[in-house]
């Protein structure tokens, strides 16, 4: 029988790298040409529906003129090279631009936002070009510490900027509000507190409304926050505001657009709740809480909620405390449409943004500043940002913006009816 030796595993191991490259380089070539042919393509039916557009002597004002230098754009797949028509647009004021590749494009967007994600998780920047060359592969080119540094300058005014915009016009509909730590080395000994507001627009859109530094999400920071979003337009008041316990935010929130629904987190409740129980009944519990919520109507939630004392009120008080706390806001989403309940019983689209971040166990090395942690952590909620799942309909939120009061999910007028 032949026995396995070193020089055996060498060789397969030679072998299986062999192959691995082999597969990269035909991933990266396909990928290159698929990316030609979709850019050729919208060249060309960019020329196309312009055709007919002519000038005084019957020439076309939309026409090809050649090609633009190649360029090499950075991909996870490695470097590629595209080489982009150049299209002579004669009509004043107008010009082609790619969709597909804007100019001065020289990395992906994943790739963009790799590199936020690898920072906030403990890359120091000498270690880049060698984390991203094990990732990329050898040809991930371009990334040396300066450029890192430059990147990071980048990043910071970008920040800036988006922390000034003007928000007039825009109208949330419904809020979602943490804050999140991080274990970043900073001079002082206080681990910085982000906090952070994303909302629902009236097409049920979400997107990210402020990222800004806080003070252990007190009242005066998330009044900070909030008198600053008043400040640069933003003077409607959400119909809803998910959060979880922080007391500092309610209050601001009271102070700063009164009136304002408000839901707590199922599921920071429901892990509070589970915290002061011991671990033999939690898994019995939990399916009570998950009953409460999950209810078709608030009759029988509240039902079960009286079930969850009877079961655990004399035994386990502090946990049927900490439920009762929260009792007035446990239960709101069931005056808005049922097709929003799932997205208004948590903040679940903010902690699983941060969550890798939130929950690693180093330290971030060279992030020592609070701006440079600002400014990844907005880097890394804009790209996951594009990720984020709209409202589940946008029926009925016309009405929530307009006031009409829903019942148990439904119309309350539709539901009377029903009744």
């Amino acid at each position: 029988m032949h026995m396995p030796n070193n020089v055996d595993q060498l060789t397969d191991c030679s072998q299986v790298q062999s192959a691995r490259s082999a597969l990269d380089e035909i991933l990266r070539q396909g990928a290159q040409k698929l990316l030609g042919a979709a850019i050729q393509n919208e060249v060309d039916e960019y020329i196309q529906t312009h055709a007919a557009v002519r000038d005084e002597k019957g020439h076309r004002l939309v026409v090809r003129n050649g090609y633009l230098p190649e360029r090499q754009i950075q991909t996870p797949l490695g470097e590629v090279s595209i080489r982009q028509a150049r299209v002579n647009d004669r009509r004043p004021e107008q010009k082609f631009l790619s969709k597909l590749l804007p100019p001065y494009l020289r990395r992906t967007p994943s790739l963009e936002a790799l590199i936020p994600a690898l920072y906030l998780r403990g890359i120091s920047t000498n270690d880049f070009s060698e984390a991203l060359a094990s990732l990329l592969g050898p040809n991930a080119e371009g990334l040396s510490p300066t450029n890192i540094l430059r990147l990071k300058e980048d990043w910071a005014r970008e920040f800036e900027q988006w922390s000034q915009r003007e928000l007039s016009g825009r109208r949330y509909v419904y809020w979602w509000v943490d804050g999140i730590y991080f274990n970043v080395r900073l001079d002082d000994t206080a681990r910085p507190c982000v906090l952070v507001i994303m909302g629902a627009l009236e097409e049920g859109t979400k997107e990210l409304i402020a990222v800004v530094d806080g003070e252990r999400e007190s009242k005066l920071s998330w009044q900070a926050l909030l008198s600053d979003l008043k400040k640069r337009g933003l003077t409607l008041a959400p119909k809803v505001a998910v959060g979880d316990g922080a007391l500092g935010f309610w209050a601001a929130l009271e102070e700063e657009y009164p009136g304002v629904t408000r839901q707590r987190c199922w599921v920071h409740k429901t892990a509070n709740v589970l915290d002061k129980l011991p671990k033999s009944v939690q898994a019995a519990a939990k399916v009570h809480l998950h009953e409460m919520y999950l209810s078709p109507t608030r009759a029988s939630a509240r039902q079960a909620y009286e079930r969850f004392f009877k079961l655990y009120g004399d035994k386990y008080p502090k946990a049927c405390a900490c439920l009762q706390h929260d009792e007035a806001i446990l239960f709101s989403f069931y005056d808005f449409p049922a097709a929003h309940w799932s997205h208004l019983r948590t903040t679940n689209p903010i902690e699983s943004t941060f969550a890798t971040v939130r929950h690693r166990t180093r330290q971030t090395k060279g992030c020592g500043s609070r701006e440079a942690t600002l400014s990844m952590v907005f880097k890394l909620a804009t790209a996951a940002a594009k990720r984020w799942r709209k409202l589940n309909s946008s029926a009925g939120l016309a009405e929530v913006i307009q006031g009409v009061r829903f019942q148990d999910g439904e119309l309350a007028v539709r539901a009377a009816k029903a009744a």
